[in-house]
């Protein structure tokens, strides 16, 4: 009879791995390089044009002078959206655009929603707190009058019937419901 099989104790290392030679590497870098390239290309650009809070604190009474108009979204006649932060126009109130409660006011709000984006277009604003003290509203926007030389952007729209002076309420846009 023969005796069973007894496999010999591993000597060494226990598992075979191959030793990288300096050519392997540098093959294997040379094949990596590109995408690592282009990764950290994409992070700086990422890092270059994030959007940054807008720098808009309670006690800044002089406002914030804003050159990039273009970087300025108009989301309706009251509402706008700078470098990701929507800003509420603290002195107006314009009609409703997304849920407006008669064709007069739809066709309002888009007429102001408009001219709200031709006089930001015009240049340069500044947004300045409110007066009245309150920084944001229930829906989170940051409240600002919006300005250019000293004059409220709201006070045009006011004056042109696109808008209503904000009295602490929402006024009607539909005829006979004032």
């Amino acid at each position: 009879m023969s005796k069973p099989w007894k496999p010999r104790p591993a000597q060494g290392r226990r598992f075979y791995r191959p030793r990288l030679t300096r050519n392997v590497r540098s093959r294997r870098l040379r094949e990596w390089l590109p995408s690592l390239a282009t990764l950290g290309l994409a992070c700086a650009l990422v890092l270059a044009y994030r959007t940054t809070p807008l720098p808009l604190r309670e006690g800044a009474a002089e406002g914030v002078l804003v050159e990039d108009v273009w970087a300025v979204r108009v989301i309706d006649g009251d509402t706008i959206q700078y470098r990701g932060q929507r800003i509420r126009i603290a002195d107006i109130n314009t009609p409703e655009v997304s849920s407006p409660a008669c064709a007069s006011e739809a066709a309002l709000g888009a007429e102001a929603t408009r001219r709200l984006e031709e006089l930001l277009a015009a240049g340069p604003v500044t947004f300045a707190p409110a007066t009245d003290g309150r920084d944001e509203d229930v829906y989170g926007r940051k409240l600002r009058i919006v300005a250019r030389d000293g004059r409220s952007l709201g006070e045009t729209l006011v004056e042109e019937g696109l808008a209503h002076e904000w009295r602490g309420y929402k006024r009607s846009w539909c005829e006979g419901d004032d």
